[in-house]
């Protein structure tokens, strides 16, 4: 069953959304149940999928600003007026609250006396869901500077693009808990067990605001074949910026740092998302429809990756999978269970939009 596309409807976002929540879905489902044994990272087959688990967070947070900002700036009003800006500030206070009541402590609202120092450094930890709200907050940021001074977005946001990416190894090295509270510092790197600080992260969130903001001055450029072309093009070229970056790397201090600080990793990394990007764009140019389940999917995954994300891990009130079966599944029993995970998620969105289950405020 298919769904007819408004004529200016981008189904590559629609496809790259729900591609990129089902991809995070499998890689965590895959990481909490695959016994460390069958690991083994000589195999080709774990390689792939272990860099392609890397490149699940930068498909999912470009994915999040190119939507975003697309829509901002499709509604083609000043700042205070815009209608996305009301739902962007309701976007990034429902996203951080998410994200901290997911990992939320104590069973009892206020009580705390029995809460062990490691769950309140997990609490604090900041996840992909506080990420993507203030990628959202300085996605918004940086178009309002930009209509504030009257200056080009393309180059607010590239400059904001550039700041995080440049500031990261500098703030890696500090030690911000030291004269900041545990909650802030955790925002900064990842010194303190978070898994996606701000810096580099949101400057994946600022690479797909560009690419929404262009889409929306540019009616139908998507439907190019010259358009996909260009983001081949800008995607090789990361690519080989960050290769070039990395060997003169290695030679000014003796070693690389490709998979750990270095900032040539960002550029690897998102120049593999805009490939990724020209394929499906290209694969879309003459297709006027996709499965109607591919749009609901790519419009529930906050709602997929809250799900999924109890089921597997739990919270405070509940235990998940990997109380029972961590790290305990061979090759196939692991990717049983990531089919099964998958329709369940699938099954979940088609349930709700069957019987109109109203989840206003989950959707994209």
């Amino acid at each position: 069953m298919t769904q007819n596309s408004k004529k200016n409807r981008i189904i590559f976002i629609d496809l790259m959304r729900a591609f990129a929540v089902l991809m995070m879905v499998q890689g965590h489902t895959v990481d909490v149940l695959l016994s460390t044994q069958f690991r083994d990272p000589e195999s080709p087959f774990f390689m792939v999928w272990n860099f392609m688990r890397g490149m699940t967070a930068p498909i999912f947070l470009f994915t999040s600003g190119n939507v975003f900002t697309y829509l901002f700036k499709l509604a083609d009003q000043p700042f205070g007026n815009n209608p996305r800006t009301k739902k962007g500030i309701k976007r990034f206070l429902l996203l951080v609250f998410l994200g901290y009541f997911l990992r939320y402590p104590s069973a009892t609202i206020i009580n705390f006396s029995n809460v062990r120092p490691d769950q309140w450094r997990t609490f604090w930890a900041v996840d992909v869901l506080q990420l993507i709200g203030f990628g959202i907050l300085f996605l918004m940021a940086f178009i309002y500077l930009s209509e504030k001074i009257n200056f080009n977005s393309y180059v607010v946001l590239t400059t904001g693009f550039f700041l995080f990416i440049g500031l990261s190894p500098v703030f890696s090295f500090i030690h911000w808990q030291n004269f900041l509270p545990v909650p802030v510092a955790g925002y900064l790197n990842s010194e303190t067990g978070s898994n996606f600080p701000l810096f580099p992260w949101v400057a994946y969130v600022l690479a797909g605001g560009m690419l929404g903001n262009y889409l929306a001055k540019n009616a139908m450029v998507f439907k190019s074949s010259l358009f996909s072309l260009k983001l081949a093009i800008v995607g090789a070229s990361l690519i080989l910026f960050s290769l070039i970056g990395n060997i003169a790397e290695t030679h000014i201090f003796g070693q690389s740092y490709l998979w750990t600080i270095s900032p040539n990793l960002v550029f690897l990394r998102l120049g593999i998302v805009l490939i990724l990007n020209s394929i499906v764009s290209l694969f879309s140019i003459k297709v006027d429809s996709i499965p109607r389940v591919v749009i609901l999917v790519g419009r529930n995954t906050l709602l997929i990756y809250i799900v999924h994300v109890v089921i597997l891990y739990g919270s405070v009130w509940t235990s998940g999978i990997i109380v029972l079966f961590y790290d305990s599944f061979n090759i196939w029993m692991t990717i049983g269970s990531v089919i099964i995970m998958l329709l369940l998620m699938i099954g979940m969105v088609e349930v709700i939009h069957k019987f109109k289950v109203r989840n206003k405020e989950l959707v994209t």
